[in-house]
């Protein structure tokens, strides 16, 4: 019985690393996967998805136009889809998460999902406010704070190391924008 899973934290927990494992388990075993990641993301080049470790793997392409369900039943018609895998999922739209939803509930296909929960300002992100609603399955993959504490929030900085207080929900960036932190380092610094 296929499910939506969501796998959400903070950055850098290893969500890219968790995807591209699963993706390997799938091919592994003679199964084929459908990766898709956001087209704006282009830190590691277009069409890719990559860990901080240093692997990756080719992905097809959405934005917030994309009607996923299609680009799935497009490919379905072509090979066997054992998986599908999204990462960046916090993009999504809540329309293409009930299109994730109806991938799992009519095509019988599994989704997994890798996001994102809040914000730099510990606001949800559209996608994974739907994720939690919907998915059948929430996984938590658990980073820490540099104080030893599990990270549950996200500040953005500048270029100084100084942490940023507004600006727009979107900023693609790594370790040199986003840092990690527990809710009382978070408090301490942004609020």
């Amino acid at each position: 019985m296929a499910k939506l899973h969501f796998y959400y934290s903070t950055m850098n927990a290893g969500k890219s690393t968790t995807l591209l494992q699963s993706d390997y388990n799938y091919r592994e075993r003679g199964m084929n996967t459908l990766l898709l990641a956001p087209k704006f993301d282009d830190r590691f080049g277009v069409g890719k998805i990559s860990s901080r470790i240093g692997l990756s793997a080719e992905a097809t392409l959405y934005d917030d136009k994309t009607n996923l369900k299609h680009v799935i039943e497009r490919e379905l018609a072509k090979r066997a889809i054992h998986c599908v895998l999204v990462d960046e999922s916090q993009f999504l739209t809540k329309k293409q998460v009930l299109e994730l939803s109806d991938v799992v509930d009519y095509l019988n296909i599994p989704v997994l999902a890798y996001g994102l929960r809040n914000d730099f300002q510990s606001e949800p992100f559209e996608g994974s406010k739907y994720l939690l609603t919907w998915a059948d399955q929430l996984i938590e993959i658990k980073t820490i704070c540099h104080c030893g504490k599990k990270a549950t929030h996200v500040v953005r900085v500048d270029e100084k190391g100084e942490v940023i207080k507004s600006g727009e929900q979107l900023e693609i960036g790594g370790n040199d924008r986003y840092v990690a932190v527990c809710r009382k380092h978070f408090k301490e610094a942004v609020i």
